[in-house]
């Protein structure tokens, strides 16, 4: 397999220098000095000048979820600033500083014929060999193509990535890439698809069949003309769309010459809940769960679905063949209580102790209780109990931390390989819940400071961001939408069809009444309903998550991996898809808990760090340095052989990850400042060969599927 089995959290290196620089406006760009001594200096921040466009919109959120810095240039802004000479450069202590290391625009000139604020930016980038991103742009000899052999949709059409493309910005994918086409009935997608003018100097770097003709157009390539490099873009995206996610990689990389602030990854973590523990069923009857809360007391039989030793043998040679770690969430008091009531006969828990070493494992507490407040079940929904006094009734420290402790005691009776760090609650309960309990349990955080909890797992669908909860802070999980009441296809299709159908159509309902939720047209079919709508439906889903560098987990539960073993479907079809679209230098990152707590952690201290000016970053010749606060990891990709310079020599900064190298960086050991150093020098732009005339590039269309993103599936 390509993928490796797991990355571990990045690794350290430093990149902290106190600068104490006073910076002078210049009138005009200040032309570069030859010697090294007198180099410019080149900030890494983006000029990113937006029309309000989608485009712009899906490269700033990139640089953004990166965490690499930019400044956006609103044109219908009336209070905008005036890019011109002295917005755009300066000089700080007698050297010339680029403000900007790239500039990313709506399409080739926003700004009209004869701009001098397009003056000013062709200017600029020929100066300081500053690249340029064309978000979106109407193919033209303008931009080094022929007017285009085809304009309009290309829904569902495979593009590829050319031997150039994969040479260059996007060698990390495999070839294919797919344009989404997720509803019959709206537009998604529009392109331009024309080939280089005769005499340009013109790469194609990504290209597309030309629908109802012959040959292919250039969707994404480089156009060097005038000492510029420009990157022309001709084809309507969102930041949403697995067409934009899979390049969203090599344009940040092409615009920074893969010298920059921020890193990216592709996750993904899958969490199997309540292992040792059975989960109450489904009834299609009743349309609720007997055994649980959304059940009458007193309604129905319940018949648990619980994982056997032939499941277990499944999940390990299921993990082994994809090279994929699974975590298990597991509750000892499941398999004590499975114990006691078949004469001391647990096969499962003995088939997982044996190979317990084929998974990760955190504590899921003993027994699986709700620990926020004590539950009235009497009544559907549930409602928190009140004190004689009318306060609500909270599940105490005491029993939180036993239920702790004694989960904890279970695994190192079996030897269990567990980080005590680590906490995932049964239903993420003693966080708070909407709407019967609005706040966290008050005797939660003291209960995680006793047990010396770190990370606490929550449900990112209703408690997205991580924060603190005692000493411990979150790690939300993206809850895959498969339910935990299933074990067989049939269950799983007619509670879907329960939650996702109109009353009409003999559904709950509650489609139409809950907001950001959507009905289906009519009920999945029974027999091919998993396979041909949910499981593709939470592949995609998935796959939005892993190209979207979220390192947050995903969270299934162990009745999936049992009977039916309807999880398998989604993992296979979510490891395959990337498979297929990306190479060995960028494999699918699976970190455990803590690893994804740190990275979450790390990246808001350096969001904080950004947004309120706090950070520095500037490239000399071959040298780069970064100013961040004291106790703040700045996070940087750079080229592969870029060295840290210590007091010893040098050593390796980073770690390899689609041909570059990155990392999250702190000061050294005894030092305040650390250079590092560039293999190579960035190149500079083409030789000039004369201005090109100023023109504004023709306004281009954008399809409803863009403008408003069409979703995958019923949200909720």
């Amino acid at each position: 397999m390509k993928r490796l089995r797991r990355q571990r959290a990045l690794g350290a290196g430093a990149l902290l220098l106190a600068l104490g620089l006073s910076a002078a406006p210049a009138g005009a760009l200040p032309a570069p000095a030859a010697t090294a001594a007198e180099q410019p200096r080149i900030d890494l921040r983006v000029l990113v000048v937006s029309d309000g466009g989608p485009g712009t919109a899906a490269i700033a959120a990139e640089l953004d979820g990166a965490g690499t810095p930019y400044t956006v240039v609103q044109l219908g802004d009336a209070q905008r600033p005036l890019i011109d000479a002295a917005f755009l450069a300066d000089t700080v202590d007698g050297r010339p500083r680029a403000k900007f290391q790239a500039v990313v625009l709506p399409n080739d000139n926003p700004f009209g014929a004869g701009s001098a604020e397009m003056a000013a930016l062709v200017a600029y980038e020929q100066t300081y060999a500053v690249p340029q991103v064309d978000a979106y742009t109407y193919a033209s000899a303008q931009n080094g193509l022929q007017p285009p052999v085809y304009s309009g949709s290309v829904d569902g059409v495979r593009a590829e990535v050319t031997t150039a493309g994969r040479g260059g910005p996007f060698g990390y994918l495999e070839g294919a890439v797919p344009f989404e086409d997720n509803s019959p009935t709206v537009g998604e997608s529009y392109a331009f698809l024309a080939r280089p003018a005769a005499g340009a100097d013109f790469t194609t770097y990504v290209e597309a069949p030309v629908p109802g003709g012959s040959g292919t157009g250039s969707l994404v390539g480089e156009y060097r003309h005038d000492g510029r490099r420009e990157l022309v873009v001709t084809f309507a995206y969102n930041q949403y769309q697995q067409q934009f996610r899979l390049l969203a990689r090599g344009i940040a990389d092409w615009m920074t010459q893969n010298v920059r602030l921020g890193a990216a990854r592709n996750y993904f973590a899958v969490h199997v809940d309540d292992v040792f523990a059975a989960d109450d069923r489904w009834d299609a009857t009743l349309n609720c769960t007997p055994g649980d809360v959304d059940c009458p007391p007193g309604q129905g039989q319940t018949n648990p679905i619980r994982m056997t030793a032939a499941d277990v043998q499944h999940a390990a040679d299921w993990s082994a063949s994809r090279d994929f770690t699974l975590d298990m969430a597991y509750n000892g008091g499941g398999s004590v209580e499975h114990r006691e009531n078949n004469n001391g006969a647990d096969p499962l828990a003995d088939s997982f102790v044996a190979q317990r070493g084929d998974f990760r494992w955190i504590n899921h507490t003993y027994d699986h209780p709700f620990l926020g407040c004590e539950q009235d079940v009497s009544s559907v929904p549930w409602k928190c109990a009140k004190n004689a006094d009318g306060s609500v009734k909270y599940v105490s420290q005491a029993e939180i931390s036993r239920q702790i402790a004694d989960n904890r005691q279970w695994a190192a009776s079996v030897q269990l390989p567990v980080e005590n760090d680590e906490l995932v609650t049964g239903e993420h309960s003693g966080l708070k819940v909407a709407p019967q309990q609005p706040e966290d349990n008050p005797n939660l955080a003291p209960a995680l400071a006793a047990n010396s909890i770190g990370w606490l797992g929550s449900d990112n669908s209703r408690d997205p961001q991580q924060r603190q909860v005692g000493p411990a802070k979150t790690v939300s999980r993206h809850p895959i939408n498969i339910f935990y009441n299933a074990g067989k296809i049939a269950e799983q299709v007619d509670e879907y069809n329960w939650i996702y159908t109109r009353r009409s159509q003999g559904g709950s309902g509650l489609c139409e009444d809950l907001p950001n939720t959507t009905c289906l047209p009519g009920p999945l079919d029974a027999a091919t309903g998993y396979a041909q709508y949910i499981v593709p439906q939470e592949i995609s889903t998935a796959m939005g998550h892993v190209l979207g560098n979220d390192p947050r987990p995903h969270y299934i539960h162990q009745s999936n991996l049992a009977e039916d073993r309807i999880a398998y479907p989604v993992l296979d079809g979510t490891l395959q898809r990337y498979d297929d679209l990306y190479t060995a230098s960028a494999p699918l990152v699976n970190l455990r808990m803590r690893d994804i707590g740190a990275e979450l952690r790390d990246r808001a201290a350096w969001r904080t760090a950004l947004n309120s000016g706090q950070v520095t970053a500037y490239r000399i010749g071959d040298t780069v340095t970064v100013q961040a606060p004291a106790g703040v990891r700045a996070t940087a990709t750079m080229p592969d052989g870029t060295r840290r310079v210590i007091a010893s020599g040098t050593d390796a900064f980073g770690q390899e990850y689609a041909g570059t190298v990155s990392g999250w960086v702190a000061p050294d050991g005894g030092q305040s400042a650390v250079t590092l150093k560039l293999a190579e020098v960035p190149e500079a732009g083409a030789a000039r060969r004369g201005s090109a005339p100023l023109k504004a590039a023709p306004r281009t269309p954008f399809p409803a599927g863009v403008t408003r993103s069409v979703p995958y599936q019923p949200q909720r």
